[in-house]
């Protein structure tokens, strides 16, 4: 078993200079906290894998292809693989729990 803590894994994705950091892969899925600032531009393009996103802290907007909801914590949005989607209108730091699935395919690798 293993188990995660929302806090230290936002330590760590702090002190990375980052703004997502993978904490757990197994060849089924691979899971990471996403963190964006209030107002920042959120710059992902379509994946290859199925996500879900559970927002842990802050508030803002996501569209998903054409939909576009406000998200808050407790939400939880799923995204199909190949759809294009941004968060946005980010009105309060945004720390999202990532879950890829299959397990994302790290940059630079196909």
């Amino acid at each position: 078993m293993q188990v995660f803590h929302v806090p230290s894994l936002r330590e760590k994705l702090r002190a990375s200079h980052a703004s997502y950091r993978e904490f757990l892969r197994v060849p089924s899925m691979s899971c990471g906290l996403y963190s964006l600032p209030m107002g920042a531009d959120d710059p992902q393009v379509p994946h290859t894998e199925d996500e879900l996103y559970y927002v842990a802290s802050g508030e803002g907007r996501i569209r998903v292809g054409l939909e576009d909801q406000p998200v808050r914590p407790g939400a939880i949005v799923f995204v199909p693989k190949g759809v294009e989607h941004k968060f946005h209108s980010i009105t309060a730091d945004l720390v999202l729990l990532v879950v890829f699935s299959p397990a994302r395919t790290p940059p630079g690798e196909s």
